[in-house]
Parts: structure tokens; C-alpha cells; sequence
């Protein structure tokens, strides 16, 4: 204990007065402190710090260099607590005292000391923190490790003469295999117990844990002496499951030999792990998995875990992929094969059935990662999962990957919070010990590809991929976990990859050595067919009947492929069936809400509990918010959304808007979170719009400060059900920036390639207001760029138009027509992203409010495109000789200037919705305006037609 020894002065105090206050639970973390440095130093660090011995240990047969007088000293002080006290003391130094204190010596452990036995539980403790580092895990033998001084006995100044000494252990109360009841036991039978568990084909990482019952929980799954045998019928199943595994992509080559696939070949025991693993959540209870991998493995995923079609796989393979019957025309633009997800009901071993789903996604790595935990966050909400045990998440990463995209982290550290946790997420690391063309050595700063799971205290089980029945026992136990500890949990297959990143690369060009040692390398279905005829456990002949089988099934499946075609898109299924797709018309419905529920909502939205005692100026804002409901005037924009939010929530419609800083706003404007100033209770105005209601049915939360895992998360929620409103919300709207994948690869473009709605909602702050150059601009003419609205053709049937477009872009200008906007999100047969310029300036702007009629269902029933210059009456508008089209905010700083100098002959137009543009009604606004034209409508005099936006653009 180095800081012992270094007669920290200090340290003892404190140790003093924990034990003299009975404070163990102090003491334990001075341990545990002192045992982690201790593990990681080197021998020469060790001695150095040694300091001498002040008087001897008469009991020590060995030189002592580890428990100087100083931890003699702290020893005495213990077990002088302990004989006053056993309960002033952690349980393991009970354990310890009574087994040497409290009793006589057992007969024959001769020379038997405290101080050796200290050396051995530390000896113990160090393989269960640092076996995986000696473990076998390279199933190619190419990289070797030094094996860490704190594994070898002389560290610990036991020579080859100990290894058969026995030694007194005592019976301990923890977990593993120190809890067997067998207090004496050899050296040598302790090593060789250790090395079987912690450095074989599983290395375990779990100490980092902060945890007790976890750690405890893992070790005795991981110590006891459970052989992993698997019966007969078992090793029959892992073994099919392997063949087609091996045989699926050994079928791919042969027939598309020039094709990318991105094949498993290194890998193939990731099937069957991944069979095990869903088998075993099934039996504890799994119903739904939501999975997202990369490109590697994924076309053999989709056909033998998901059980795509193998025909409609070599029919997409061949090129000749035909459009779906059933009048099905809506296929969009496709993406390649390794993109595409998809879903399945299958059954399990148990008997059970489990609901597999696969997202699509793009190129981009591991971007996939918080869509699909989004996704399972929704399932886990409409099907009432509170428990989150019946709905979970495998994500599949790549060792480069993991280790180098942000995103794995801001989507790891979501995992915990209260309104983005799913109760745990399964990854699976395809680990093939080069990413692309790219050494570990140049990809990572870390040992382990892994080590960022550490942050969560995440247990990560490396293992070997060629041992498949050891990929077989960590899936199992990573599901055992997750269900058990509703966390993550992290499996690293070490393998490699036999051919270049994607078949037609040379991988010798790079990594040559790997290469040559690969191309010798048997493939691990040969290995376990080895390891079955030498067990007894198969013969040549039935593991040749299985191997037959399957090349006779992909046969089959490959003269079937030639004449295949589709039934159906599976894309509008469950809860999307009956939603309109582009080449379909679609219907929008009045947004519009009775004035009278308006008034309910209105009122239960700025009611708060008598005992809540609110800031006064929070207070205030929902005094003058009852007052704009009870006189109908005067509505601002963040009352507005309210009345959204609510008058949708009494139609059982789900809400949730997430994002930096959301509950109160980052304007200090929207306040949906009231707080006690000294409770700090926390009240939800609209969790109370109708009785009864349920209280994730409006979610509201502020997120951690991440975009790129935040969006992709809500984009995720939001693909789950059509049948609500989920909205994100950035801090500042140039903040978008940081999640600009998920806006390219996902929002913009996911339904042409994937044939996926969403109906997402992101509100993006626009515009100066003295916020400086970082706060200014949500960069409007970004997302403008992204839009695929024809510019050479103007539409007439406004419906159309937006069926067609990839997302909406709106700079919106009134409490009204945002409030109408947002109810628009659900109030048609079909989905689209909605992208909003949101104001700062008009938040409080006077001259931004609107009354309660423009809000019913009579009056204002819907969204305007566009907002018409209503200052002029009929018999004036011949007198404009000058039109402004304009958009956002600079609409009133150009009504101020007209006014100023009392333009009579210039209209100004505001338009609402920028994308797709409404043509049809700028060319009504044109013609109500005939002062503009010469001879007839087609020439213009003096017209400016411009969209002019925020000072700050261009």
C-alpha cells in the first residue's frame, strides 16, 4: 500500500478515526485505493517505495517487502477495532481475523502468516483485475503481450518451492471460488484455478465497477467451477448455426466473386453467438430487439438471424430485383445492399417468439447507434415496458469504429439517463484487429477498442473468436446481465478479417505479415468440427449431413432467387399501415382545435398547486398566460406551444420534445418545468391536461450536451409510431451543425433510400439577438440545399407538393401558424420532417402576438404558407407598385421602417413556408397587386420579389 509506506501522515490520521468511528466502509476505499496502484505498478516502482522494516515479524519465514511497519501498524489498530468491535470492520477483515485470530492454527500449515496471506489474496485480486491481459485471445497469435508482473508469483516472493505449500485461505463470505468452503489449498491448485478462469479463450474485465453486488455477481458466474459443457444437441445446434454461418458467405463467393459483400469470413462464430444471445433474453423475457450494425456481416445477419429471404438476397445480388406487387410503386431510390434493414417475427429455442428489426443506415459507421436506441426507448413506451425487460437493443460495432467515433460515447452515456435509458444496451464488437487499412497501434490511444465502456462501468468480455463455444458462454451471460442489471454490457470477439475491408481490396498491400498468417489460418468451422470428433460428441457423418443440408437449402434458394418478386413493402407495417407514401394521395386535416377545449387546456396548463412555491417571475409568466386564455388576447409564442402540445395530448397523441436546456428554454421562455424555490419539486403543467393521464404521455426533458446522439435518438423515437409529436430542440440553432450526419444521412434523405417516414420536429434558434457570432445563425441556406424541391415547376396541388418534398422548412412568424404548423406534424395521412427556424427576438417581440379565434377550428383551421399584406383593402391594392417577399423576422423590422416614413404603394408578404415554396399562393399575392404589371400578368414594372431572410444571411 504505497501510501502507507510512504508514511502519509495524513492517511493514518483519517484511518485512525474511521476505525475508531466503526467507518469500514472508509477504510474499504483506502484499500481499494491503495490495491489499484499497487496492481499497476511496475516491480522496480514496487521496491523503490519499499521503506525499511522497523522491527520484525517473528510468524514471517519470508523477507517481507510489501507490509512494512507502517501496515503492521494499520494491522494492529484493525484488529485491535475488530476485538472491541467485529462489526466496526468491512466483513472480509471479520472473515480474515477470524480465520487467524479467532481460532487456533489448523494442523500442518507451518509457517503459515498474515503477511503471506495477504500476498496471496492480493495475488487472487490481481488476476481478477488484470487476467484478461494474459488471456488467449488472438486467434491468430499475432499480436503478443507481456504478460503483467503482478500475474507472476515472484512478485510476490513465492518461488517454485511454494507452489505445492498449502496454504490457509479461510472460508470467505463473497462470491467465486474462495467462497467453496475450502480453506486450505495449494499454490499451485490456486494459479492453475486462476489461469483456467481469467486467462483462457474469456478475458473478463469487471473490476472497474464501482458496484459490489454487480462485481459479486459477475465473480461467482466467472470463479465457479461451472465447466462450459454443452450437451450433445447443444454442440449440434451451435454447429448448424456455424455451418451456415460459414457456408452463407463461402456461397456468395463462389457465385459473385467480383461483388462487394463485406463479408463475416474470420467472424462466423458471431452468428451463433448472436442466435445464443437472443435464445437466452427470450427465456428471460425478451418479446422485441432493435438491432444497428456497420457494413461487416450484415447481408449474412439479415439472412440467417433475421431470416431475410435468402432468394430475395441473391435476387438483389443478380441485379434483376423487381419492383413489389400489390400495386406497390412507391420504391424510392434505393441504397446498396449493405445498407438495408429489415424485420422478422422468428421463434426461439424456449418456444418463445422475439420481434427482430434491423435499422437501416448509411456509410456512416457507427451514426446508427442512438436511432436505435430511440427506437427501443418508443417500443418500450407504447407497449408499457416501464421495467424495460421486454424491449431491447444490439448494437454491432467495428474495433476502429468503437474506439474512434464520438458518437459511440454520447450515445454510451445516454444509457443512464432517466428519459434516454432502455435498460441496458447489448454491443457486439466485430474486432478484426485492423480497421480498414489502419493498424490498433494508429487507430486508438487505449489497450482495448473497449475501454471507453469503462465510463459506464460496463462489463466487457473479450474473447476469442475461434473458440465458438466461448462466444456462445459470453452471450449467454451478457444477456443473463442486461436482464439482470438492466445496463450495458460489452463482448469483444477477437478475430480477423480474411480478405481486404470489403473483397476487392488487397490487404497484403498493407499488412502483409496478417495477411500471410491469415491466408495459413483454418477457419473456425474446421476448428469445432475438430473439437467434436475428438470429443466423441458428433461423427464425420452427421456433422457431413448438416454441411449438406445447408449447401442444398442455398441452392434451392439460389434457383428460386431467378424468378422472385416481392409481395410487399414492409416499410408501412404495424403501426404505420394506412399512411400515405408519395406516389399515393394524401389528405391534410384542419389543425384547427374548439375554443372551447382550447380554453380547458388553457386553463389546466397554468394552474399550479397552492403548496408549489414558483420563482415570482415564473410565477407571473403563468399568472399573464391565464390571463391571455381568459381574455383570448395577446397569446405569445411559447403559450402557443403549449396550447399545441396540450390540445394534441387530448387526443391521445404522445409528445415529447428533448433537447439542451429545453424545460425552461434557452430564452428563459417556455418554462413547461416549474420548480420549487425550496423544495426543488418539480411540476409539469402539461402532465395534468386531462385526468388520468399517463405520465410519459407528454415527456419533456432536458438532454445531456450532445446533438449528434440526441437527434439521432429522437429520430429514432420518432420512427417507432407515427401517432405522435417528438420534437428536438437545439441550445442555439448553429449548434445543428454537430449533428449534420443524422440531418445528410437520416432526416434528409432516409425515405428515398430506406422508404422510412419520420414525422421529427427540429426547432433550430435563427437569428441575431445579441448573441454573437456563435448564436446567430441556424444556417438556413444548409438545410434549403438539402431540399429536392423542383425549381422548374410550379406546383398547383399544395398536398402534393408536400408529399413529394423531403422535409418542410419553415420561418414561421406568428404564435398561430406555429401552433398550427406543429398539430399539421400529425394531422395528415402521411409524414414528413419539419424543420424550424425558430425566433428569438419575436419570443417577446410586442407586436408578435396572436388571439385565441386564430386558433379554433372555425377561423384559422389551418397552417398558412403564406401570410398576405392584410393592410391594404381591395380598392388600395392597385396602388402598390412595389411587392417584398420576405420570411421571419425582418417582416416587422420592414413593417416599423413603412410605417416610419408612410409607404402607401409598397405590399410586403410574408412568407411561412420556404420549403417546399408555395408557388401557387405567391402567384395569387402577384395578382391582387395589378399597379405591378404593363400590358397583362406575364410582365412585371417595378416588382423586387425576394426572400429576404435574418440580417445575419446572405
Amino acid at each position: 500500500m504505497a501510501w502507507l509506506r510512504a508514511g502519509c501522515g495524513a492517511a493514518k490520521s483519517a484511518l485512525r478515526r474511521a476505525l475508531s468511528q466503526g467507518r469500514s466502509d472508509v477504510i474499504r476505499m483506502r484499500i481499494f485505493q491503495s490495491q489499484t496502484r499497487f496492481f499497476h505498478s511496475t516491480p522496480s516502482t514496487f521496491k523503490a517505495q519499499t521503506s525499511p522494516v522497523p522491527r520484525p515479524v517473528p510468524l514471517s519465514r519470508l523477507a517481507d517487502s510489501f507490509l512494512d511497519g507502517i501496515s503492521s501498524v494499520y494491522l494492529e489498530e484493525l484488529q485491535r477495532a475488530w476485538e472491541e468491535d467485529p462489526n466496526s470492520v468491512d466483513e472480509t477483515w471479520d472473515n480474515f481475523f477470524r480465520n487467524f485470530v479467532g481460532e487456533a492454527p489448523k494442523q500442518g500449515i507451518s509457517g503459515q502468516t498474515i503477511q503471506e496471506s495477504m500476498k496471496l489474496m492480493l495475488l487472487v485480486t490481481a488476476y481478477q483485475v488484470n487476467g484478461h491481459l494474459k488471456a488467449k485471445l488472438d486467434p491468430l497469435g499475432f499480436h503478443q503481450r507481456q504478460v503483467p508482473e503482478v500475474l507472476k508469483p515472484e512478485f510476490y516472493e513465492f518461488s517454485e518451492d511454494d507452489l505445492d505449500r498449502e496454504f490457509f485461505i479461510g472460508v470467505w463470505k463473497m462470491s467465486g471460488f474462495l467462497s467453496e468452503n475450502r480453506p486450505v489449498q495449494t499454490l499451485r491448485s490456486i494459479l492453475n484455478r486462476l489461469e483456467q478462469t481469467y486467462c483462457g479463450s474469456i478475458g473478463y474485465e469487471y473490476m472497474h465497477i464501482h458496484d459490489r453486488d454487480k462485481c459479486n455477481w459477475l465473480r461467482e458466474r466467472i470463479e465457479t467451477p461451472i465447466p462450459m459443457e454443452y450437451s450433445k444437441e447443444r454442440c449440434k445446434v451451435m454447429l448448424d448455426r456455424l455451418a451456415w454461418s460459414t457456408q452463407f458467405e463461402n456461397f456468395l463467393a463462389t457465385k459473385w466473386s467480383t461483388a462487394k459483400r463485406f463479408g463475416l469470413e474470420g467472424c462466423e462464430a458471431l452468428i451463433p453467438g448472436m442466435k445464443e444471445m437472443i435464445d437466452k433474453s427470450a427465456a428471460l423475457g425478451v418479446e422485441s430487439i432493435v438491432m444497428g450494425m456497420a457494413h461487416r456481416g450484415r447481408l449474412n445477419v439479415l439472412g440467417n438471424v433475421l431470416r431475410k429471404p435468402l432468394r430475395q438476397i441473391f435476387n438483389e445480388f443478380s441485379g434483376s430485383a423487381k419492383p413489389p406487387v400489390e400495386n406497390e410503386l412507391y420504391v424510392g431510390s434505393g441504397d446498396v445492399k449493405y445498407h438495408l434493414g429489415t424485420s422478422c417475427d422468428r421463434p426461439t429455442l424456449s418456444g418463445k417468439q422475439i420481434h427482430l428489426s434491423l435499422v437501416a443506415n448509411p456509410s456512416h459507421l457507427e451514426a446508427v447507434d442512438p436511432v436505435v436506441v430511440g427506437k427501443t426507448r418508443a417500443k418500450q413506451y407504447y407497449s408499457d415496458d416501464m421495467s424495460r425487460t421486454k424491449n431491447m437493443a444490439i448494437l454491432i460495432h467495428g474495433d476502429g469504429s468503437f474506439a474512434g467515433q464520438g458518437v459511440v460515447y454520447e450515445t454510451l452515456h445516454l444509457s443512464a439517463l432517466p428519459s434516454y435509458t432502455t435498460g441496458g444496451t447489448m454491443h457486439i464488437i466485430i474486432n478484426n484487429q485492423v480497421a480498414f487499412t489502419t493498424d490498433p497501434q494508429s487507430g486508438r490511444s487505449s489497450e482495448y477498442c473497449t475501454d471507453v465502456a469503462k465510463a459506464l462501468n460496463a462489463p466487457i468480455f473479450h474473447v476469442n473468436g475461434d473458440d465458438l463455444e466461448a462466444v456462445v458462454h459470453v452471450c449467454e451471460l451478457a444477456a443473463e446481465w442486461r436482464q439482470t442489471f438492466h445496463s450495458d454490457v460489452v463482448i469483444d470477439i477477437v478475430c480477423y478479417r480474411r480478405f481486404g475491408h470489403n473483397e476487392v481490396d488487397e490487404p497484403s498491400f498493407t499488412q502483409p505479415v496478417m495477411s500471410k498468417v491469415i491466408r495459413s489460418h483454418p477457419p473456425v468451422l474446421e476448428i469445432y468440427k475438430k473439437q467434436l470428433l475428438e470429443s466423441g460428441k458428433m461423427t464425420k457423418e452427421e456433422i457431413d449431413g448438416i454441411q449438406k443440408k445447408v449447401n442444398r437449402i442455398l441452392n434451392e434458394e439460389f434457383e428460386a432467387s431467378k424468378s422472385y418478386v416481392p409481395h410487399k413493402l414492409d416499410w408501412l407495417e404495424a403501426q404505420w399501415a394506412g399512411l400515405k407514401s408519395p406516389d399515393q394521395a394524401g389528405q391534410i386535416w384542419d389543425t384547427g382545435v374548439n375554443k372551447e377545449i382550447l380554453k380547458d387546456v388553457g386553463k389546466a396548463i397554468t394552474e399550479l398547486p397552492e403548496h408549489l412555491k414558483a420563482h415570482k417571475v415564473v410565477k407571473k409568466i403563468y399568472q399573464q398566460r391565464s390571463q391571455m386564455i381568459e381574455t383570448g388576447q395577446g397569446i405569445d409564442w411559447a403559450f402557443a406551444e403549449a396550447l399545441a402540445f396540450g390540445s394534441l395530448l387530448c387526443e391521445e397523441i404522445h409528445v415529447r420534445l428533448t433537447g439542451q436546456d429545453v424545460e425552461r428554454g434557452t430564452f428563459s421562455h417556455r418554462h413547461a418545468v416549474v420548480i420549487d424555490q425550496e423544495t426543488e419539486e418539480r411540476y409539469y403543467p402539461l402532465k395534468h391536461v386531462m385526468a388520468n393521464q399517463k405520465p410519459e404521455m407528454f415527456t419533456i426533458s432536458n438532454s445531456s450536451l450532445s446533438e449528434f446522439g440526441v437527434l439521432g435518438f429522437e429520430l429514432g423515437y420518432s420512427m417507432e409510431n407515427p401517432n405522435s409529436l417528438v420534437l428536438w430542440e437545439a441550445q442555439f440553432g448553429d449548434f445543428a451543425n454537430e449533428a449534420q450526419v443524422i440531418f445528410d444521412q437520416f432526416l434528409s434523405s432516409g425515405e428515398a433510400k430506406w422508404l422510412r417516414q419520420t414525422g421529427l420536429v427540429a426547432l433550430l434558434p435563427h437569428g441575431y439577438d445579441g448573441q454573437g457570432p456563435e448564436h446567430s445563425s441556424a444556417r438556413l441556406e444548409r438545410f434549403l440545399q438539402m431540399c429536392n424541391d423542383y425549381p422548374y415547376e410550379i406546383s398547383t396541388d399544395p398536398t402534393r407538393q408536400l408529399q413529394e418534398c423531403n422535409w418542410q422548412v419553415v420561418n414561421v412568424t406568428t404564435p398561430a401558424n406555429y401552433f398550427h404548423v406543429l398539430r399539421r406534424q400529425v394531422h395528415r395521412d402521411f409524414r414528413k420532417p419539419l424543420i424550424v427556424m425558430s425566433p428569438k427576438n419575436l419570443l417577446r417581440h410586442k407586436d408578435c402576438k396572436s388571439d385565441l379565434f386564430e386558433f379554433d377550428n372555425v377561423y384559422e383551421p389551418r397552417f398558412k404558407r403564406i401570410l398576405k399584406d392584410d393592410s391594404f383593402h381591395s380598392n388600395l391594392e392597385k396602388g402598390v407598385r412595389r411587392l417584398i417577399l420576405c420570411s421571419g423576422k425582418v417582416y416587422y423590422e420592414l413593417d416599423e421602417e413603412r410605417k416610419k416614413v408612410n409607404s402607401n404603394d409598397l405590399a410586403i408578404c410574408r412568407v411561412e413556408q420556404i420549403c417546399p415554396l408555395p408557388y401557387d399562393l405567391i402567384q395569387q399575392e402577384l395578382k391582387r397587386y395589378p399597379s405591378m404589371f404593363l400590358r397583362n400578368d406575364y410582365f412585371l414594372r417595378d416588382i423586387h420579389i425576394s426572400i429576404l431572410k435574418s440580417n445575419d444571411e446572405s
